[in-house]
């Protein structure tokens, strides 16, 4: 190449390198000039989870009329481990529970019981390892202080599973007594030389052998019953009580297996040593937080449950109104759930019981109905309209299937038509229902005779009404035993609840023959359909042949309010 060649060449390069930095200039000053009129944005690799609209607050439950707040509140209890997954792992967490916390606010419930979430050594979590610390699987303290705080901001109430009757025998406690007979931890445990001569409340094998003893367990080998004649265990769990309120923030509890805490001997349940503790346990932690909830299981008949109630335990579980309203619906006859109702309100402070269907220890509803959505909306509007507080196990809304075993019983939430239902991405820990294609969250989310939409009607009439949650239970009569009726009074709200059980009805009246209704009234349909007719007052305050509908539909329930 010659010189005026290679002085050409040289001119072109230097022009063309010239208008590459003149670009790149004008380039980098365009992108500063965004970065300053838009967010810095964060690398994709450093990208957390997307935020979360903050919600429009809502207040907490606060009571009613001298009530506590939890009178003016539907729970709802969830299995973390099967309610929703945000890993990937196949395992619900507190995360999920979060992401779904709006969902429950549609629904309408104000309260959530989580079952065991602190670390434990099977799925479940009845058999503690450290009643300090969440379980990984769900996540971290921190996680459930979040959950906390969202929950309260969508005025929702969460109460906790609190294990006291028993840990696991992988617990450190356990695990130390159970080789060192001179242990500090061995009497907080039940040890005998020799197997006592008796067996348990069920008939089963309560004295496990080891090679420094027998110790007691009522359930089973793997969760060793503690031993509350200790002074030092009952100071420990005064601690454990009292770090989920203080530094946890929760609104309560639900005491696992109450009536098995303190045995007397071959007597292993509802001992006067076990409601003795209890009186001391509930002074305790309302000397902490008054307004802290105590919900306790006593699985036994009504009169042995009541006398936990308002000295032991704020409120518990009425196993025989969930057996009462069952019986009636598959038996189409009132006598049970009526026999019920009668039983609840003289044994109880007013509404001081827990009303439910079914739990994580029962079939579910469904299942115990013959897979009829029909009976499972009639059980609904009973709970949902009688006294006490109401709680709903998860998937109870959607018609979830399930038959022991207990694995069954918790299986995941089934929230859309895909695959393992919308409950995980990733592989499940144990496979949803078989029906999870066609029962589910999505699918029932707009139709209105849906089993969910039914279960958010009622619950938002009950959150309107205070007669639905508070007031008074009077019985009407009925010409016809498939027919229930009642009226819930309080103030001046009269709301009549009326549920055939049976076949449809054209011949049958409704009589209530004294009371303080006005002669003349307007009936308002709340729920149900058809073209009702007020009654006529009979001049004591009451009704007389009353029908509000010519013929009354099979297997249907109407709530009508009386107005002057």
């Amino acid at each position: 190449m010659n010189r005026s060649a290679k002085s050409s060449s040289e001119t072109v390069k230097k022009a063309v390198l010239t208008s590459l930095l003149a670009l790149l200039f004008l380039f980098a000053a365009g992108c500063q000039l965004a970065a300053d009129q838009a967010p810095t944005a964060v690398p994709i690799s450093e990208t957390s989870e997307p935020a979360r609209p903050t919600p429009e607050p809502r207040p907490l439950p606060s009571g009613t009329d001298g009530y506590p707040w939890w009178n003016d509140t539907v729970f709802y209890e969830i299995f973390v481990r099967s309610f929703y997954d945000t890993t990937g792992d196949g395992i619900g967490d507190l995360n999920g529970v979060i992401e779904k916390l709006d969902y429950l606010v549609e629904l309408g419930v104000s309260g959530i019981w989580l079952m065991p979430i602190a670390d434990a050594h099977s799925y479940h979590g009845y058999d503690v390892v450290d009643y300090y610390n969440i379980d990984p699987d769900y996540g971290t303290n921190d996680d459930f202080k979040r959950l906390m705080a969202e929950a309260h901001a969508r005025g929702i109430r969460i109460i906790v599973d609190l294990v006291l009757n028993h840990t696991s025998r992988e617990h450190p406690w356990f695990k130390d007594a159970l080789v060192n007979v001179n242990s500090p931890f061995r009497d907080w445990y039940l040890w005998a030389d020799e197997a006592p001569n008796y067996r348990g409340p069920w008939g089963q094998e309560v004295w496990h052998r080891t090679p420094t003893g027998y110790y007691y367990g009522v359930f089973w080998g793997g969760m060793p019953d503690l031993n509350y004649e200790n002074p030092a265990l009952t100071e420990e769990m005064y601690n454990v009580t009292r770090y989920w309120l203080e530094e946890m923030g929760v609104d309560g509890f639900r005491l696992d297996a109450i009536q098995h805490l303190i045995e007397d001997g071959p007597r292993q349940e509802n001992t006067e040593a076990t409601l003795a503790w209890f009186a001391d346990y509930y002074a305790f932690h309302k000397g902490i937080n008054p307004q802290a909830i105590t919900v306790g299981e006593v699985w036994s008949p009504t009169a042995q449950v009541m006398r936990y109630v308002g000295t032991g335990v704020d409120i518990a579980f009425e196993f025989d109104l969930a057996e009462s309203i069952i019986s009636s619906v598959v038996n189409a006859r009132r006598n049970d759930v009526f026999a019920a109702h009668r039983l609840l309100l003289d044994s109880y402070p007013p509404g001081q019981f827990a009303s439910f269907l079914a739990n994580h220890d029962q079939n579910r509803l469904m299942s115990q109905l013959g897979n009829n959505p029909e009976r499972v909306k009639l059980a609904a509007t009973l709970l949902l309209t009688s006294p006490g507080v109401s709680f709903i196990y998860y998937g109870e809304e959607i018609g979830m299937r399930g038959i022991k075993p207990d694995e069954n019983l918790r299986l995941p939430m089934q929230w859309a038509d895909e695959p393992n239902g919308g409950f995980t991405d990733g592989r499940p820990w144990r496979a949803p229902h078989q029906t999870h294609r066609e029962h589910h969250v999505a699918g029932q989310t707009d139709d209105p005779d849906s089993l969910l939409n039914h279960y958010r009607a009622l619950i938002a009439l009950r959150n309107e009404h205070t007669a639905l949650r508070i007031g008074d239970l009077i019985n009407v009569e009925t010409s016809d035993r498939t027919l229930y009726a009642y009226l819930r009074q309080h103030g001046e709200e009269t709301i009549l609840v009326l549920v055939n059980l049976g076949g449809a009805i054209s011949n049958y009246r409704l009589d209530y023959g004294v009371g303080n209704l006005p002669d003349t009234m307007t009936a308002e349909l709340l729920l149900g359909g058809g073209d009702i007719v007020a009654p006529e007052g009979n001049g004591r305050g009451g009704f007389n042949n009353y029908q509000p509908l010519p013929e009354l539909p099979a297997r249907t329930g109407w709530l009508i309010r009386l107005t002057p």
